[in-house]
């Protein structure tokens, strides 16, 4: 495997560690990347990766953004991500879980981890047979904080498109305006939702082609292909999949005026964010507008540390404050001639004390 201190994405990580089951098969990486404000905290993503450097740039660079996110949110937690690598058939046993589980329980606390991308509350579930330190598992309480954390990005990120659509475009509401969303699963779906109550024009696209058809029908939406989605011409276009898709050629295609969605480590260097900028688009740093779902797993977790049940209205309370971080960011940015990106990076790392 690939030394990960030679990485780009590498930044003084606190911990990264293989983990490696041969009797279930199970193959993680956990990173921890600052636990100045507390434990690292972030979820866990099952995925297949072509090689195993790219398992490692992804753990990198989402633990860094998760350590920023937490801080940004207000949060007492540090940043900390694990990727488990998934074959080609994505197989996924109740033993590699378990291995898993002991592999944070090992940490005593160090980590405290959640679901991403390919795991569920149910796989959740499993992980707390067997370590304390996970959070986002099932809640059939209505009132209370925890389980899922999609819904809570989502709420996020419609509070935060509608501060862009304020800030860039000088509209109150969203009635009307074009939002191009690129992914429609729990996030990228919930999110379209929102915004079509308000009535926005919504153009969909997702990889999952029934998937995006379903929810077009519902929400009375256009669709277009996956690979046409960036070059749309609208007002917002809002990435809610995977990350690194504004890149050089991402950006150059871009017909909007406004770039704010849920995925993950958006810009793919250091430099595009400029690029956005330079070319008079505003863009929402991703780690600020998507952290609805740390928000929720976070108070859920800390709740239950105490032996108390997180009330809903507190993870709504702390949503809601999402608009004027970006706000604060965007008003400095335009201030000093610093992209958005580079201001909330400083901001960022100000406060875990780098």
């Amino acid at each position: 495997m690939t030394a990960f201190w030679t990485e780009a994405d590498y930044d003084d990580h606190e911990l990264v560690q293989l983990v490696r089951d041969p009797k279930s098969g199970l193959t993680a990486i956990i990173a921890l990347h600052s636990t100045h404000l507390g434990p690292g905290a972030g979820g866990t993503r099952f995925w297949h990766y072509p090689e195993p450097k790219d398992a490692i740039r992804d753990v990198l660079r989402l633990s860094r953004g998760m350590s920023y996110k937490n801080a940004m949110a207000g949060l007492p937690m540090g940043g900390g991500k694990a990727v488990i690598l998934a074959d080609a058939a994505k197989t996924k046993t109740p033993e590699m879980l378990a291995a898993f589980a002991d592999a944070v329980e090992a940490l005593h606390g160090r980590y405290v981890t959640a679901e991403d991308v390919g795991i569920s509350e149910a796989d959740m579930a499993l992980v707390a047979k067997r370590t304390q330190y996970v959070s986002g598992l099932p809640n059939e309480d209505a009132d209370a904080a925890g389980g899922d954390p999609g819904p809570f990005t989502a709420m996020g990120i419609y509070h935060g498109i509608k501060a862009a659509v304020r800030h860039r475009l000088g509209k109150d509401s969203v009635e009307g305006v074009h939002i191009a969303i690129q992914g429609t699963g729990s996030v990228g779906g919930g999110v379209a939702r929102l915004l079509a109550k308000d009535g926005a024009r919504l153009t969909l696209a997702d990889i999952h082609h029934d998937r995006v058809e379903e929810l077009a029908r519902e929400l009375d939406a256009e669709t277009c292909a996956s690979d046409a989605i960036m070059g749309v011409t609208c007002d917002v276009f809002s990435p809610n999949a995977l990350g690194a898709v504004l890149d050089d050629a991402g950006i150059a295609r871009l017909d909007c005026a406004v770039v704010a969605g849920g995925a993950n480590n958006q810009l793919a260097r250091a430099g595009h964010g400029q690029m956005l900028a330079e070319r008079g688009i505003l863009y929402a740093p991703d780690y600020v507008i998507n952290a609805g779902g740390i928000i929720s797993v976070t108070l859920e977790y800390l709740s239950r540390r105490e032996g108390r049940d997180c009330d809903i209205n507190e993870v709504r309370k702390r949503l809601a404050q999402i608009p004027g971080r970006l706000e604060e960011i965007w008003t400095e940015s335009d201030a000093s001639g610093v992209s958005p990106d580079q201001v909330a990076d400083r901001m960022a790392q100000k406060l875990i004390g780098r």
